[in-house]
């Protein structure tokens, strides 16, 4: 590694030299490291293209289920969604048994009892933790997606962000093939309640139930501030939760 001095400084790549800037200064380094062909055809690194492939098939998975709950993650996600998703698609991915090395698929993983509890309680925002947010006991009916929260009082069983004035529960029944893509979510009415002390029965159901594959029941709530009758997100929904509550 050689020290680049002198009046211009330069960061990209010439010919086989690199150019870059570091803490310290600009530094200069020669190309190097295994080239993509050795890669791919190798009987060395056969390993190295197992890793790959499988590696590939967790990404393809965690692209699948956040496109399938698009709708949802427009309000309730965080920067750090993909890569911890993708994280746990690796896990779940560990739970193929039946594929050979190399092909295990968190498609066939999320068929297995492990893997689905892998994904289940899955956070998608990390800033909003439901189980940090929501203090009430709710019920889940994996038949409907009906959940419910009896006796919920606001104003002592959500802790809030400050300024939150009102908050909306709704429900998602998702039936998600990961090998075709077909999918099908189902939302409930939202229920839209002021963060006060007044004590409601809240069910959320999905109109109907449909579709085949893993089935995944989610729970959100949104936040909003009230202003001369109307309600705004608060801070653009970075308080909102969205957790994968049952996967069955």
């Amino acid at each position: 590694m050689a020290v680049l001095k002198g009046l211009i400084k330069i960061e990209g790549t010439l010919d086989d030299l690199t150019f870059y800037k570091g803490k310290n200064g600009y530094f200069i380094r020669t190309k190097g490291g295994i080239s993509k062909e050795r890669i791919q055809n190798d009987p060395a690194f056969i390993r190295t293209r197992e890793n790959a492939k499988e590696f590939g098939l967790a990404a393809t998975a965690g692209k699948i289920l956040r496109r399938a709950l698009y709708v949802l993650f427009c309000n309730s996600k965080d920067n750090t969604l993909p890569s911890r998703l993708m994280s746990t698609m690796m896990l779940i991915k560990n739970q193929d048994t039946i594929s050979s090395r190399g092909l295990r698929n968190p498609a066939v993983g999320l068929t297995t009892p492990e893997g689905k509890a892998l994904l289940q309680n899955f956070d998608c925002n990390e800033n909003a933790i439901l189980a940090q947010v929501l203090r009430a006991d709710y019920t889940v009916n994996t038949t409907t997606g009906e959940i419910s929260i009896l006796d919920f009082i606001p104003g002592t069983q959500l802790v809030a962000p400050p300024g939150a004035t009102h908050v909306t529960l709704q429900s998602a029944f998702l039936n998600l093939d990961f090998t075709t893509e077909v999918m099908d979510l189902q939302l409930s009415d939202p229920v839209n309640l002021p963060i006060n002390l007044t004590s409601d029965n809240v069910t959320l159901a999905p109109a109907a139930v449909t579709g085949a594959g893993i089935t995944m029941m989610l729970l959100q709530l949104s936040f909003f501030q009230e202003m001369n009758g109307v309600q705004y997100h608060l801070n653009n929904g970075a308080f909102n939760t969205l957790n994968i509550v049952r996967v069955v």
